[in-house]
């Protein structure tokens, strides 16, 4: 009798082990443990073992299951939340580039204005003292305008700054270098004074006192400045698109496939199954399709970029045409003082002012006795830090800048390299683990999703289209201010050459738009503007350089000279 008990104990222990096992081996305690790590939901939620009466919207099984129709909620909850930060840090460092390097370049801007300013100055203070305390209010005016333009500020115009302070220097000097006997001739207290100087002012551009520096001076600082005022402009474009597609939101579809990407392995107990690299593709492909119709707008917009930086510190050298302010100002005096019997006879027929001056009073002076000492300016003064700056930005903001043409292409593949995607052993196909992911990998672009197995894209996504049409307005509307930005070929590209991460058809990145080639722009095709004028600036007439302009480069270099600056030119 005590054997058969003995038997039976034996007997009820094994079957109470072999249930435990099996108890044991469909628990959900790991599925509950992954809930919880990745703060997906509240614990409640995940049941204590798999059923299989469970109706479920995505992770669809035959067999028994550990998710709930709440789990599935709070996983849709979960992969928008991940991917969507995941975009933005792998948007960050580009971010981040556009914005730091966008102050960056305004702050130099402002700081040669400084200097420039200052420079200036020291002009009227040292050599012409006697015109100082009326010329400094148009000085200030001057670098006002000329610092709103490249803020992109206003409805400014270059030309016509440059201009208006040759206008009211006219005056001050006909009547205190040329003349110095007619001093009193324009002051604030006689009205025939203010006819005179009236007069001047008007007739300053027909009377053409200082010979062609004021055009000279014009066209430098207006064909520089607008490369500089554009790029301030192109780089807060570029900070405004990157804020947009940051925060864009997924599809339906999307958020369906990334759950059973990252999550229906789960509801099968298999939390430490990877995706299939191919699948991972499919994807991020589907799920970001329109974010790759970015990518062709996207290339232009950066090589107009690097365009725009090469054309400030290189063709159009914002920091010389700024510099050379003083030394254009300086022979443009001079010009009147050679010239003073000729000038005189001419303001006396327009304005008809002769009468009020002795013909002794009229001199003229030898260049010698009004080249200025050589002017020592301290680098400590305002600004002077800045000098030479605008080279090293350029070099560097190029460098960094050409990794991400490719940057909308190129997100779906790399945020499948953030997740721990295999290629070989087994993987998780979205239905099943398997050895390898058989299904065809589909191209970039929303139409080569049509071929998609894994993601059903529907359209495209407004707010992204919207954001396509304003940079190709955008680019457009730059090519339009400044003709041949943008076009040079991709072989032509600082380190084109080297791996940039950029896919070609075979890797599935056909779909997007076929780019046009165009030719590379020859030199003289940067430095052209056209009449149209964007980005508030006002048009006026444009002049063409005389051929006396020549005499700039004297004065110019005299100036460098002064200075004893080292200029990198590159």
């Amino acid at each position: 009798m005590s054997r058969v008990n003995v038997s039976w104990i034996i007997t009820v222990l094994a079957v109470e082990l072999a249930t435990l096992s099996t108890t044991r081996a469909h628990s959900c305690h790991e599925v509950k443990t992954a809930f919880q790590v990745r703060q997906i939901g509240q614990l409640k939620w995940v049941p204590e073992t798999p059923a299989t009466d469970v109706e479920l919207s995505v992770c669809k099984h035959a067999g028994p299951s550990c998710c709930t129709r709440r789990m599935e909620d709070s996983y849709r909850a979960a992969v928008l939340r991940d991917t969507t930060q995941n975009i933005g840090s792998y948007s960050y460092e580009l971010k981040f580039l556009i914005s730091a390097h966008a102050a960056a370049f305004q702050d130099t801007f402002q700081s040669l204005i400084s200097f420039s300013q200052n420079h200036l100055t020291s002009l009227f203070e040292t050599t012409y003292s006697s015109l100082m305390s009326s010329i400094s209010p148009h000085i200030v005016c001057l670098f006002t305008d000329l610092s709103r333009f490249l803020q992109g500020t206003g409805n400014v115009s270059v030309e016509a700054a440059v201009h208006c302070f040759f206008d009211s220097l006219f005056p001050l000097v006909h009547t205190q270098i040329v003349n110095p006997g007619m001093e009193g001739s324009i002051g604030t207290d006689a009205s025939e004074g203010n006819q005179l100087g009236d007069c001047l002012r008007m007739t300053r551009q027909d009377v053409n006192p200082f010979g062609p520096h004021p055009k000279a001076m014009a066209k430098d600082l207006a064909d520089a400045l607008r490369a500089g005022r554009v790029l301030s402009l192109a780089l807060a474009e570029g900070s405004e698109v990157m804020n947009i597609t940051e925060t864009a939101g997924l599809s339906k579809e999307c958020t369906r496939a990334l759950v059973r990407m990252h999550y229906c392995s789960h509801c099968r107990g298999l939390t430490l199954i990877h995706a299939c690299s191919n699948y991972c593709l499919n994807v991020m492909r589907g799920c970001l399709a329109s974010y790759s119709e970015l990518h062709q707008p996207w290339r232009q917009y950066v090589t107009i970029l690097q365009d725009l930086t090469q054309m400030v510190a290189g063709a159009h050298n914002l920091e010389l045409a700024l510099l050379g302010i003083r030394g254009q100002v300086e022979e443009a005096i001079l010009y009147a003082q050679l010239h003073g019997p000729r000038l005189t006879a001419t303001v006396d027929k327009v304005c008809g002012h002769s009468s009020n001056t002795s013909t002794s009073t009229v001199r003229t002076f030898p260049p010698a006795s009004v080249k200025p000492p050589p002017v020592n300016i301290s680098q400590d003064a305002p600004g002077a830090d800045k000098i030479g700056m605008l080279a090293h930005l350029h070099s560097e903001f190029t460098i960094y800048i050409s990794r991400y043409k490719s940057f909308y292409a190129m997100l779906p593949d790399m945020l499948c390299d953030g997740e721990k995607v295999v290629d070989e052993f087994s993987c998780w196909s979205g239905d099943d683990v398997v050895k390898s992911y058989t299904a065809r990998v589909v191209g970039n672009g929303v139409l080569a999703q049509r071929q998609n197995p894994e993601v059903r894209v529907r359209g495209f996504d407004p707010v992204l289209m919207d954001v396509k049409n304003r940079l190709e307005l955008f680019n457009m509307e730059v090519q339009e201010v400044i003709p041949g930005v943008g076009h040079r070929r991709s072989w032509d590209d600082p380190g084109s050459g080297e791996s940039s991460g950029e896919c070609d058809d075979e890797d599935g990145c056909e779909g997007s738009g076929e780019s046009v080639e165009s030719p590379s722009p020859k030199e003289e095709d940067l430095s052209k503007t056209t009449g149209k004028v964007s980005f508030n600036e006002v048009p006026i007439p444009r002049n063409k350089p005389s051929s006396d302009a020549s005499l700039s480069t004297a004065g110019f270099i005299i100036i460098i000279l002064c200075l004893g600056l080292q200029w990198p030119f590159i």
